[in-house]
């Protein structure tokens, strides 16, 4: 499969130790680095969520797309991905709602289930019921999107005569959905527009649509890559950018690492890949890959080969100066990009 593939940035608005300065400064310049990449002819702009972080992690993505919104005009924008059962139903779709009329129907959201036991703790949830919580949020969601007067009580949510309004333009706003499990797979093809993740969970996601009557011609990606760089020079490269994603992915596998047990942990993988390492066993590990424009090109047609990807996420690394990320950036949209308009 060839042809069209978009690309976007996450930010996730950290601010660590080694290169921490007033978080008004931070959003400041991030927010302008997002409109930067949407003039260069980037097409997406993300916001992640997690809570509890000592870097100052984004823990209130929707506040951050109102911002972002304003500040630009043709990509889309979302969350990337957002807890969705931290979420009460009716606030969730009316925020959303608001989201998308204020950025012209721009919004796509992905959710997902999350795995850190400890953020559920925090907001008085149950985390082992977490993806129960979760199909009923979404089918409450749907509904509400729909323009539907909701009356329901179910095991989480009760709702009395609950109604969005206004409801944007389209009504229902995408939603991607992550996960790697099988049953994260029939949460995509009963309540989902598409899927968010990874390339490799495609063969599950296509049985998955076969075995509920749903045709996998239809079928969506939007996968993550959020340790990928392209560069002229890739040594160099390295040297800069590997501190900056080491950050990233010592926090990641300390997460990860959480609530681990008999070598699986809540993210649904046997041995996830991030764990913490120093830098230089980082730097000869192989995560952060850094590509010519010529192997990226012919790393994304693999990957359209592979998988029905529409778009593809890459990330802006905490700590890393704007005018160094927009240079990186800059190589993209030039040498990359017009390969797959």
């Amino acid at each position: 499969m060839t042809g069209r593939l978009s690309f976007g940035y996450l930010y996730d608005f950290r601010n660590p130790a080694p290169w921490h300065r007033p978080g008004e400064a931070l959003y400041a310049e991030t927010l302008d680095v997002i409109a930067e990449t949407e003039a260069l002819g980037f097409a997406g702009a993300w916001v992640p969520e997690h809570h509890l972080a000592e870097d100052g992690y984004m823990p209130s993505p929707l506040v951050t797309l109102a911002a972002v919104a304003a500040r630009t005009k043709r990509m889309k924008l979302g969350t990337g991905i957002a807890l969705g059962p931290l979420y009460e139903p009716l606030r969730f779709a009316e925020d959303c709602a608001v989201l998308d009329i204020l950025s012209a129907g721009r919004m796509q959201l992905g959710l997902a289930i999350g795995y850190r036991a400890r953020e559920y703790a925090a907001h008085g949830l149950d985390f082992t019921r977490r993806g129960a919580r979760f199909d009923e949020f979404l089918h409450l969601v749907r509904r509400l999107w729909d323009g539907e007067k909701v009356d329901f009580a179910g095991k989480f949510f009760t709702l009395a005569g609950a109604q969005v309004r206004p409801l944007s333009s389209r009504g229902q706003i995408p939603l991607y959905i992550g996960g790697f499990a099988p049953k994260a797979m029939e949460r995509v093809a009963r309540y989902g527009d598409g899927y968010f993740g990874n390339a490799e969970i495609w063969p599950l996601y296509r049985r998955t649509l076969e075995e509920q009557g749903k045709d996998p011609a239809t079928a969506r990606m939007w996968l993550q890559g959020l340790m990928l760089v392209v560069a002229h020079d890739k040594a160099a490269a390295m040297e800069e950018l590997a501190p900056h994603f080491h950050h990233v992915n010592n926090s990641y596998g300390a997460w990860m690492g959480e609530d681990v047990v008999e070598g699986k942990g809540a993210i649904g993988l046997e041995d996830a890949a991030l764990k913490p390492m120093d830098l230089d066993a980082f730097k000869a590990s192989g995560i952060l890959q850094i590509l010519t424009p010529d192997e990226a090109i012919a790393h994304f047609r693999g990957l359209q080969d592979q998988a029905p990807v529409e778009h593809f996420t890459m990330m802006m690394p905490a700590g890393l100066p704007a005018e160094r990320f927009l240079a990186y950036a800059g190589i993209f949209a030039r040498d990359v990009l017009p390969a797959f308009e």
